[in-house]
């Protein structure tokens, strides 16, 4: 780690080398760990006298990205592609990939050898080293010096991101680690291999960052981990995350609080209990079902059964009547039938979702799944895909449309993209709410009655 003294001046030689203030931007794939990391990224950038900005033609652009999907890795190369002949053009720019695609065997060499161009390649196991990495290639940069730099660590230190300074998108919310990686290695999944395995933050660490948040103005957070629900059982001192969820609740000066990921089979009595008990504690849980099928479930190795998933959902209701469930679902799977098709459809209606993330299974080179037999040609998964996005729509519309006519708690996100003078912003329920306003309501918490539910959000006027 170095001093912001040191990037400080190497920041301000590289401004007089190109004769102005250099400009940065960081640009995000993925899901919402990776957002948190952009954020930290953001933040070393700020502090050493970069200008942050949205224009990929920055004078430091950092692609921080997922490898979930391979198309998410296409989609990289390809941003890259178009922005060699602009480097041509301007030598002095510098281009960096870090994140999860970094941490796949061979992805360094692949850029090194096919995009020679990017100056900096490092990986999620040392991104905390990130201002010493800037330093090095700040230096390369002001001495003329071509040649990359390349840091990709094989395992998980650690060592973690949390101390670095943190440039958040929103003045009013926060996301906050409390885990990183998991040990779960569903058959589908490259997280474990990319994150590595799971290690969870000491309790106190955690509110002390929550408790630093809320006195800069933050009043709702979200946190984060690839499963939550197993948070503590690498600690010293054991901790469950249903104890850490509640000290928050207690100690913690906030007006919401979520958290994901949550995986089915380690949900406890003893969260359900805590989420019950607390107010701040939104009424809205993630969580992941994949498919409805028995068969199915195994094969991911997801370690539950879809008669487990009904038990869990009636625990939950029972505990808090109005809770939302929103959760992913995976269409496609190597060795799926139609039954077993129908039988996701099934789950999907009986449960009732308030949303879905519903996508095609797509193969994960280094993943099991990946060398399964009997994998699915694309038109018959595209096929199932819109049968089950039906009946997603049809349950997401049927629970959205409870709230017509019920005044509720919305906490203003932005101006609304698509009418001026609309707000948009979210409800305990994590539902988008859309209604007329001024911008000056943005990070408060406003009533709102709602007028009309247009299935996956709700149109309201301010009460």
């Amino acid at each position: 780690m170095i001093g912001d003294n040191q990037l400080h001046k190497l920041t301000d030689l590289f401004a007089g080398m190109i004769g102005h203030r250099p400009t940065a931007c960081v640009v995000t794939f993925g899901c919402q760990m990776n957002a948190r990391d952009s954020e930290k990224l953001r933040g070393v950038l700020d502090d050493a006298g970069f200008k942050l900005t949205d224009n990929e033609k920055a004078d430091f652009v950092i692609y921080n990205t997922c490898t979930v999907r391979e198309n998410a890795n296409t989609r990289v190369y390809g941003r890259l592609g178009q922005l060699k002949n602009y480097k041509k053009k301007n030598p002095h720019m510098i281009l960096a990939v870090c994140g999860c695609m970094i941490q796949e065997p061979g992805a360094a060499q692949i850029i090194r050898k096919k995009l020679p161009f990017v100056d900096l390649v490092f990986g999620t196991f040392n991104l905390y080293e990130f201002p010493a990495l800037m330093k090095e290639v700040l230096g390369k940069k002001l001495a003329g010096q071509e040649e990359p730099v390349i840091d990709v660590w094989e395992k998980e230190s650690s060592g973690e991101a949390d101390s670095l300074p943190s440039k958040r998108t929103y003045a009013f919310k926060a996301g906050v680690n409390i885990m990183y990686g998991c040990n779960n290695f569903c058959s589908y999944c490259i997280v474990p291999y990319v994150r590595g395995r799971e290690r969870s933050r000491n309790k106190q660490d955690i509110l002390n960052e929550i408790n630093r948040l809320t006195q800069d103005g933050v009043r709702e957070v979200m946190l984060l981990g690839q499963n939550v629900n197993s948070y503590g059982k690498t600690l010293d001192e054991k901790v469950s995350f249903a104890e850490l969820l509640e000290s928050i609740a207690v100690e913690c000066d906030l007006n919401r609080i979520r958290f994901m990921t949550s995986h089915p089979k380690d949900l406890s009595d003893e969260l359900i209990d805590v989420m019950s008990r607390y107010d701040s504690i939104c009424n809205h849980l993630h969580l992941p079902v994949q498919s409805g099928s028995n068969k199915i479930l195994q094969r991911m190795n997801r370690h539950y059964t879809r008669e487990a998933y009904f038990e869990l959902v009636e625990k939950l209701r029972g505990a808090i009547p109005d809770i939302s469930l929103t959760t992913d679902i995976m269409v496609g799977f190597p060795g799926e039938s139609r039954e077993d098709i129908e039988d996701t459809i099934d789950l999907i209606r009986q449960v009732g979702f308030d949303n879905a993330f519903t996508f095609i299974y797509s193969k994960r080179t280094g993943t099991p799944a990946a060398s399964m037999p009997d994998q699915i040609d694309p038109q018959t998964a595209s096929g199932w895909f819109d049968q089950v996005l039906e009946a997603v729509h049809e349950t997401a519309a049927a629970r959205c449309a409870r709230f017509t006519g019920t005044d509720q708690a919305v906490l203003v996100e932005d101006r609304n993209r698509h009418r001026g003078g609309w707000l948009t912003g979210r409800t305990q329920h994590n539902l988008l709410v859309h209604f007329e306003g001024p911008a000056d309501l943005i990070g408060t918490c406003v009533p709102v009655e709602i007028t009309e539910s247009k299935g996956f959000y709700l149109i309201g006027r301010r009460v």
